[in-house]
């Protein structure tokens, strides 16, 4: 039931969404054909499906190795937007690099920014015990206010007309994309490699094991001698360098720049995708395919039915309530005490 529960969760959202449709005045049956179906119905749509499911499979999967651990880190918004930031530094500072240096000294860059990014966290939660929910999530605004004053002062494009952006990255700087007539990169097979990766490394190693152990039961975690410490600056530190990879995508890709619009809630939508996943790798890579059509479903809705976007957020917000119900039904029994 612990595993069939996403798919409850996820069938009760569909049929919740039917009945928003509805009285909104709205058909459910173009509603729904709207915003499932429409959006991957062409070769255009499958190409931006994979593109937007990149980066939450990469915050995602980080976000999945401190929740094991029962690490919280809930900044992954933040990370990814230091990682765009510190992916775009590079790009500008050696514009003239050929591709085969310039893309993987950005992918460096931007985890290392991510990581810097959550070591923040880590080190007052081990050394002063803080909570890193709320650090972590703090954070997040002040990642924002750092890039925008990068894309309003240092770093704005002269000719931008004024825009907080950065220059266009050269072509070294771009992702290669795969799929003719689309928009997606090759950034979808570094997000696979990771997911395989992370599967490795969380079912057949040590660490994995450890982490484990230390998310069931931290008094056996210390009984064991497994470092707590430890745990949380693995957990941080990997969701932080996961995220900034996927921020290095984002401005290496589809965006190109860096603006002050770099935060598309790729880093909060990835929590809900961790635990639709059920914090396994696998579960990582399909809940961010279901993530991503969410996304590209309130665009079509916008597009195609006059509703506002942000209905996509309704749909997220039904599915996380629902998980959270279903788990709740799963892991405990109600009982009548009348």
């Amino acid at each position: 039931m612990r595993y069939l529960s996403p798919l409850m969760a996820i069938v009760l959202m569909m049929l919740t969404g039917m009945l928003i449709f509805l009285a909104l005045g709205r058909d459910p049956a173009e509603g729904f054909y709207t915003f499932f179906i429409r959006p991957i119905s062409s070769l255009y749509g499958f190409g931006e499906l994979l593109l937007k499911a990149t980066p939450l499979m990469l915050c995602g999967i980080g976000l999945a190795i401190g929740f094991r651990a029962n690490v919280w880190n809930i900044g992954a918004e933040g990370q990814f937007m230091l990682g765009a930031a510190g992916a775009t530094g590079v790009a500008l500072t050696f514009p003239n690099l050929p591709a085969f240096l310039l893309l993987p000294l950005m992918v460096v860059s931007g985890a290392l920014a991510g990581m810097a990014w959550g070591a923040i966290p880590a080190w007052l939660k081990t050394r002063f015990n803080a909570n890193e929910i709320l650090v972590s999530l703090m954070l997040v605004y002040v990642a924002g206010f750092l890039v925008s004053w990068l894309v309003f002062s240092p770093w704005r494009d002269p000719m931008g007309f004024g825009f907080p952006q950065t220059e266009m990255l050269s072509s070294a700087a771009l992702l290669p994309r795969i799929l003719p007539g689309t928009r997606l990169n090759i950034a979808i097979f570094l997000a696979i490699a990771l997911v395989a990766i992370t599967w490795i490394v969380l079912q057949h190693t040590a660490i994995g094991f450890r982490l484990r152990v230390t998310g069931r039961s931290r008094s056996a975690a210390g009984y064991a001698g497994f470092s707590i410490q430890r745990a949380v600056w693995i957990g941080l530190l990997c969701g932080g360098g996961a995220a900034g990879i996927a921020g290095m995508t984002e401005v290496a890709g589809p965006m190109g720049q860096l603006t002050d619009k770099i935060a598309l809630g790729y880093g909060f939508a990835a929590i809900i995708v961790a635990f639709l996943g059920r914090l396994h790798p696998l579960g990582v890579l399909l809940a961010s395919l279901l993530m991503a059509l969410l996304f590209l479903g309130g665009e079509q809705v916008q597009q195609h039915m006059n509703l506002p976007k942000s209905i996509s957020m309704v749909f997220q917000g039904l599915l996380l309530f629902y998980l959270l119900g279903a788990d709740l039904l799963v892991n405990y029994r109600l009982k009548w005490n009348g």
